[in-house]
């Protein structure tokens, strides 16, 4: 049996109502889904990482979600560590849409496809997904064209990044999990407001900044997440030094702090230190060995 003769391939008139018709089946059947972009802050070029990432936008797109049965990859794994969510999740999404809402010319992307990286936030289960993979020959060069992207995902596992697309939903996760220092301030001039950057300069010239999570003027109770400093090391913030605000310049010196480690709140280091110190002489250089 010959071909279908209404269609040819590489006929723009007859890839456009192909694509068309991909387009709409995708508004039929798929999710309303979050595009969340990355932005790169301080790349690692030895292990090709950028930590102290950035999602500075969210996109509005609909995607389909292939798997139809569920989630897949190894689901639920209970360990002696606890348990691990290992979900995987392909998304489809028609290439013309995708320039058209998130590759615009307007807007941080410059890339002509998504990126591996970028997240996808699912609101029918509250979940973000990062994209490992995305395949742009599936289907096949159908009509000697290619009208989607494939996208495999894994489960994002939130690790103090920087969260903030406007959407309450995606940038509260920041305000739940981030690793938090909780400061109480003394001779406070000012208010302090959510998300403005807060700062101190060191004796030594080190900038020490972090984003205001918080602030209770009645107890001067200042929270901050995303803490560090220009030099790229590690940094506890000082007391006695001045906590000064870059958006409302209120100004306020460090009395004292305490650490808000929210990614791992059942942690037991402080009950294990109390209890080790009774057999183990944290004083010598190698406890569990021979003394040196």
């Amino acid at each position: 049996m010959a071909r279908n003769l209404y269609f040819s391939d590489a006929v723009k008139s007859e890839q456009r109502l192909y694509e068309d018709i991909i387009i709409e089946s995708l508004k039929m059947y798929g999710q309303d889904l979050y595009y969340l972009p990355r932005t790169i802050v301080n790349e690692n070029k030895i292990f090709g990482e950028d930590v102290p990432s950035k999602f500075n936008n969210s996109y509005k797109i609909e995607m389909y979600i292939d798997n139809s049965d569920g989630f897949e990859g190894e689901g639920d794994l209970f360990s002696k560590f606890g348990v691990e969510i290992r979900d995987e999740a392909t998304f489809t999404v028609a290439k013309k849409r995708w320039n058209h809402t998130v590759g615009r010319n307007n807007n941080e992307i410059t890339g002509e496809r998504p990126r591996e990286g970028d997240l996808i936030y699912l609101p029918m289960t509250n979940s973000m997904f990062e994209i490992t993979h995305v395949e742009h020959e599936s289907p096949f060069y159908q009509l000697a064209n290619l009208p989607t992207f494939k996208m495999r995902c894994s489960l994002f596992e939130y690790s103090d990044e920087d969260l903030d697309t406007g959407l309450n939903t995606i940038d509260g996760i920041e305000q739940d999990h981030a690793y938090e220092f909780d400061l109480t301030l003394s001779g406070v001039t000012g208010t302090f407001e959510v998300g403005e950057r807060v700062r101190q300069t060191t004796a030594g010239g080190v900038i020490l900044s972090g984003e205001v999570s918080s602030w209770v003027s009645s107890t001067n109770a200042l929270s901050i997440i995303h803490f560090g400093g220009s030099d790229g090391k590690f940094h506890l913030p000082v007391t006695s030094l001045t906590v000064t605000g870059d958006d409302t310049n209120a100004v306020g010196t460090l009395a004292s702090f305490v650490e808000d480690n929210k990614l791992s709140e059942n942690e037991q280091n402080t009950t294990f230190d109390t209890v080790g110190a009774g057999f183990l002489d944290f004083s010598e250089s190698n406890p569990f060995g021979d003394p040196s």
